[in-house]
């Protein structure tokens, strides 16, 4: 049993062609440039910077953009040269599968999967009490749920996951160009905030830039909610300060996620040696600017102090604090309109990382199967759709929302690394894009990646033991035993031996036939 075999790229990559589980390359470098926008200014534009600002980072929340920033953008450098080199779907699952082993691959698509199902779900949520908040400034009362036998529903979770469910199972190209259009929409309303924003900055808001470091009141809740580096060296917990900056750009990284999603769309891509690089550069650079002016608005317009006395500060408490109560419509509607596209990105994200974790019998085969006509993963994209509407729909899985930070920031560790293990094994390849400086830049990406996940609380990383332990009790109890890679093994041992091995069909294989090694 060698839990550490690898899976060769071209084995990967002649997969992807497989009969009846193919994905079809519509995808250019502006889709793929919006697809990165569409995903990352989402809601958290609107929340994120306020809270990070109120709560960790002050003024200096700029500072801590700029660090998420710098964090994402190194880890996707390495996204960028492994997609280029291996353009299947899968992402950092199919990557770390090359490079590092079995297990490890599994623990990285259970950790994407954590990452974007809970996303998926958190998002959809809030999508529905978005939805409300929009119908209320317009005097029209629709609550956020409806008491169902005891249980608060959610209906606008199940709505939106159901609308982009159907879009995805019709196209992917299709389910883009309406997500073109949301994104726009949603740019010119983040245009209009930075404006406006701007027109009431008062510089002295931005004094102190970075306020110093404050206990907090201790107490076993206190330590839960603590970073898990300062807990592990014993540093009492504290906001602000240095430690605070660092802290806020652990939070601020939420806004980020979703550019590693892009790389899951590697199969779908025209040209993806050129196409991929730029088009999530080009994303990523916006969204970054965006980001910075936005916070910079932010602070300026309201001191951090202010942010702090409000339970949940986002951008409308800021223009509320200087009596500009119509912007509150607008920033409403823009964080109705950008939670939209990003559901559609992660729903999309999360069927590719599934349907690469089937095709090698991980996860049931059955699962892998596309659409003769449309080419796209109909049956896993409605299951998908269905998990994240009911756990979206009737649980409080907003209470796991740090959670998609520890999985996301885990598979970018794992991915900068893999491109050091790549080079070293093939030093053959040669992809349209290398992360530049050699070993430096993958490396730095590493550590940035593994520094802001210790930043994160401790209870996100007792959560995140347990997903890891239930990942590994599926893998022993199924993965390892029906991994394609497994019986292609276990043939050419028996070839050797000079045996034979028949392979007995799992549920779909009978119409699927295994290469002997």
């Amino acid at each position: 049993m060698n839990i550490f075999r690898t899976k060769s790229i071209e084995q990967s990559i002649a997969d992807a062609d497989e009969p009846g589980r193919k994905l079809k390359r519509s995808l250019s470098t502006w889709d793929l440039m919006i697809m990165g926008v569409a995903v990352a200014v989402g809601a958290g534009i609107f929340s994120v910077g306020a809270k990070a600002a109120a709560n960790f980072a002050g003024p200096a929340v700029t500072i801590s953009f700029a660090i998420a920033a710098v964090t994402c953008a190194l880890a996707i450098m390495c996204y960028a040269e492994f997609a280029t080199a291996i353009p299947v779907a899968g992402s950092a699952y199919v990557f770390t599968y090359a490079t590092m082993g079995e297990v490890l691959a599994w623990i990285i698509g259970w950790n994407l999967i954590l990452e974007l199902f809970t996303a998926a779900a958190v998002i959809a949520k809030y999508w529905g009490i978005y939805l409300s908040t929009v119908f209320g400034l317009m005097g029209v009362e629709m609550p956020p749920s409806v008491s169902v036998f005891g249980i608060d529903l959610y209906w606008g979770a199940f709505l939106i996951v159901a609308i982009f469910t159907v879009l995805l199972v019709l196209g992917t190209k299709l389910s883009a160009r309406v997500g073109n259009v949301f994104t726009l929409i949603k740019i010119g309303v983040v245009l209009f905030v930075i404006v406006v924003g701007f027109s009431y900055v008062k510089f002295s808001n931005y004094t102190p830039f970075i306020p110093a470091s404050e206990p907090t009141d201790s107490g076993a809740a206190d330590v839960m909610k603590q970073s898990f580096f300062g807990f592990l060296t014993g540093a009492a917990p504290a906001q602000y300060g240095t430690l605070g900056v660092f802290a806020g750009a652990a939070l601020v990284f939420f806004a980020f996620i979703g550019f590693d999603v892009v790389a899951t769309s590697a199969e779908e891509v025209k040209n993806p040696q050129k196409t991929l690089p730029r088009g999530i550069f080009g994303g990523l650079a916006l969204v970054t600017l965006l980001y910075i002016l936005v916070s910079l608005a932010l602070t300026g317009m309201v001191s951090y102090t202010q942010l702090a006395e409000v339970k949940n500060p986002t951008l409308t408490t800021a223009f509320e604090a200087v009596g500009n109560t119509d912007a509150a419509k607008v920033i409403a509607f823009g964080s109705l309109v950008g939670l939209t596209t990003v559901i559609m990105v992660l729903l999309m994200g999360l069927s590719r990382v599934v349907l690469a974790m089937s095709r090698d019998g991980l996860l049931p085969r059955s699962l892998s199967k596309t659409s003769e006509k449309r080419s796209t993963p109909a049956r896993l994209q409605i299951i998908c759709g269905a998990a994240v509407a009911v756990v979206a729909g009737v649980t409080k899985v907003d209470l796991l929302e740090e959670m998609i930070n520890i999985g996301t920031l885990s598979a970018f560790v794992m991915v900068s690394l893999g491109i050091l293990v790549l080079r070293k094994k093939r030093p053959d390849l040669k992809p349209a894009f290398r992360v530049p400086f050699g070993k430096v830049l993958p490396w730095v990406s590493a550590v940035l990646c593994f520094y802001l996940m210790t930043n994160l609380a401790v209870e996100t990383w007792i959560f995140f033991a347990i997903w890891l332990v239930i990942g590994m009790v599926i893998y022993f109890s199924y993965g390892q035993r029906h991994s394609r890679l497994n019986e292609k093994f276990a043939a050419a041992r028996a070839s050797v031996n000079g045996g034979t091995t028949s392979t007995q069909p799992r549920g779909d294989e009978d119409e699927d036939t295994f290469t002997k090694v």
